[in-house]
């Protein structure tokens, strides 16, 4: 089972990724911590992100497609995995989809997790206003100011992705704004409801055919050729 699981911050990709990484044995695979792990192993294009992170440039693409493709040839993610930050822009999903298919594997399902942008900012609000209410401390991401910025960054770079894998036969939405255990269903339903192939139906095929129809149109013919039109029988003339 391989997936991509889209949608803005916010929407519980991370808690939906948690779930699916339980009930099928996969594992889930983030762009930061497979940079941080090559990077800290000495690999060769762990040593050329480095190189450049140091001089404070963004990681290109080419460098992130090749750690993601040593990273799914390890052993626990034979069974299959789910792509966390990574693709993020359209010129990256094609550079996956080409990775995967040298390695003779695609893709089993984009899931979307549709969500409400009004919504969302309040779900946000309301779960800051809880935990401090609680004396819980706030998650990086639950400032409505960042988390406005990395909506609208998502809207402009990641939300293409949307129609990309719509057009390729891949998406999957479900509607985000659910409960977790709702979301979680849906997803579940989407990726173990495919159609199945109809059954032939075994009496039928082992009945022998009616002899009526053995015969072709050309057994036909040869069987009238066979049995020649009958001449009309001729009286004869009686004198009188």
């Amino acid at each position: 089972m391989r997936l991509i699981l889209l949608g803005p911050p916010g929407a519980g990709k991370g808690t939906q990724a948690q779930r699916l990484v339980k009930k099928y044995g996969i594992v889930q695979l983030s762009t930061g911590d497979m940079l941080r792990a090559a990077v800290a192993a000495g690999t060769p294009i762990g040593q050329r992100a480095k190189d450049i992170m140091a001089r404070g440039e963004l990681v290109p693409d080419d460098v992130v497609v090749a750690i993601v493709a040593d990273r799914v040839d390890q052993s626990d993610a034979k069974k299959g995995f789910i792509l966390d930050g990574f693709p993020r822009t359209v010129p990256q999903a094609v550079a996956l989809e080409r990775m995967l298919s040298a390695k003779g594997l695609k893709l089993d399902a984009v899931i979307e997790l549709k969500v409400d942008a009004d919504i969302l900012h309040q779900r946000i609000a309301n779960r800051v206003a809880e935990a401090t209410a609680n004396g819980r401390p706030l998650r990086p991401d639950d400032n409505p100011d960042i988390l406005r910025t990395r909506i609208e960054a998502y809207r402009e770079q990641t939300a293409p992705l949307v129609d990309y894998y719509r057009l390729e036969g891949a998406l999957k939405s479900v509607d985000g704004m659910a409960s977790i255990e709702e979301v979680a269903a849906a997803i579940g339903d989407l990726l173990e409801g495919a159609p199945k192939k109809p059954q032939r139906n075994k009496a039928a095929a082992k009945a022998p055919a009616s002899k009526h129809k053995a015969v072709s149109s050309r057994g036909a013919g040869r069987q009238e050729a066979a049995a020649p039109p009958r001449r009309p029988r001729r009286h004869r003339q009686v004198t009188p």
